[in-house]
């Protein structure tokens, strides 16, 4: 039987070598050889990771940085290579959850199962 820890990285491997992947870091190396779209593009998502922690910590987020986020939001949108790289990270993002789903099944069905006996 393999190792499970080997088929994990069997599978990082295949998603490293998925059409989606490899789309993202095409299309991640294009956005760092443009300056401007470099740095929109930092300051998009540190405004974003800030919220973030913000929300993860419970602080409450006020309406001034809600809108800078949706002003950046607007800017990145505008600037054709980040939309792409933000479309493309999305499809790679939706290949991860899909394959979380499937890792996760035995547990899942494991509880359902046992839920199921106990009632």
């Amino acid at each position: 039987m393999a190792n499970v820890y080997d088929e994990a990285y069997a599978l990082e491997t295949a998603i490293r070598n998925s059409n989606d992947y490899k789309e993202l870091q095409e299309l991640y190396a294009q956005l760092q050889a443009d300056e401007t779209g470099k740095k929109l593009f930092d300051n998009f998502r540190q405004v974003q990771m800030s919220l973030q922690q913000k929300q993860m910590q419970g602080e409450e987020i006020s309406q001034e940085e809600i809108e800078q986020a949706q002003k950046q939001a607007q800017l990145v949108q505008q600037h054709d290579v980040i939309s792409k790289v933000m479309e493309s990270e999305q499809r790679l993002s939706q290949t991860l959850t899909d394959v979380n789903k499937i890792i996760m099944k035995p547990l899942e069905q494991l509880y359902e199962g046992f839920d199921n006996e106990n009632e």
